[in-house]
C-alpha cells in the first residue's frame, strides 16, 4: 500500500485548476441511476455532480454486465461539511494515536477523508457508489461503503487481499466500467471515483483540473 498517492500528497495540491464552470446536475434526475438515501441531506446536495461526471456515470453503467447497475451513494459535499468530516476523523485518530505528529495525522486522516482544500466531493467531481443487482439489491464488495481503514482492517483499500474472490471480482467489474468511462479511483476507498478534479489530473496525467470547488 506504500505506493498509494494520498490526497494529502503535496503533488495533488500543486495541480492547477482551470475550472470549466460546468453546472451541478442531479445524477438521478432521469431515473437511470439508482440513488441510495443513506447520505441524504435536506437540500439534496448529495445527489449533485458536475455535468461531465453525470454523463460519465451513465456511460459507465452501460458498460456493466447484464443484471448489474450502480447504486449511487454520494456526490457533491459542501466545503463546510467536508471540513467537519475531516476534522472529526482527525480528532478520532489523534485520540487513538497520540504520538502522531501534525503532518502524520494529516496524512493518516486523508486516507479516509480528503483535506477540505482539495476535496473532489466539494468540486462536484467525485462519486461514492457501489453495485446492485437488477432489482436494486446492494451487492457485497467486501466492506460497507464508507468503511474506514480501522474498522475494516484495511479491506476498504481497492486492492485489499483480505476479501473473498467473489467480492474481488465485483470490485474488478466496478473498476472496469468506471475506468472505461474515464474516472479514477482513490485507492484507499474502493467506492470513491472521480473525474476532473486535482487528484484525477495528477493520476491521469492531465495538465490541470477542470473542476474546482463548486
Amino acid at each position: 500500500m506504500s505506493d498509494v498517492i494520498l490526497m494529502s500528497d503535496p503533488r495533488v495540491a500543486a495541480v492547477p485548476v482551470d475550472d470549466c464552470d460546468e453546472p451541478l446536475v442531479d445524477v438521478g434526475s432521469d431515473g437511470e441511476i439508482l440513488v441510495d438515501d443513506r447520505r441524504r441531506d435536506p437540500a439534496g446536495d448529495f445527489r449533485m455532480v458536475r455535468r461531465g461526471v453525470h454523463e460519465r456515470i451513465h456511460h459507465a453503467q452501460r458498460l456493466l454486465p447484464a443484471g448489474m447497475r450502480f447504486l449511487f451513494v454520494e456526490g457533491y459535499r459542501p466545503p463546510s461539511l467536508q471540513r467537519r468530516h475531516f476534522e472529526e476523523y482527525a480528532a478520532t485518530l489523534a485520540t487513538a494515536q497520540p504520538d502522531l505528529s501534525g503532518d502524520q495525522l494529516h496524512a493518516a486522516a486523508s486516507r479516509y477523508v480528503s483535506p477540505p482544500e482539495i476535496a473532489p466531493h466539494s468540486a462536484g467531481a467525485a462519486v461514492d457508489l457501489t453495485l446492485a443487482d437488477a432489482e436494486g439489491r446492494e451487492l457485497d464488495l467486501g466492506t460497507r461503503v464508507n468503511a474506514n481503514p480501522e474498522e475494516s482492517s484495511g479491506a476498504c483499500y481497492m486492492a485489499a487481499s483480505s476479501i473473498s474472490d467473489e467480492c474481488r471480482t465485483r470490485r474488478e467489474v466496478l473498476a472496469a466500467a468506471l475506468t472505461g468511462a474515464g474516472l479514477v479511483n482513490y485507492a484507499t476507498e474502493w467506492w470513491h471515483w472521480s473525474y476532473g478534479d486535482r487528484y484525477w489530473a495528477l493520476t491521469s496525467g492531465a495538465p490541470a483540473a477542470v473542476y474546482g470547488p463548486a
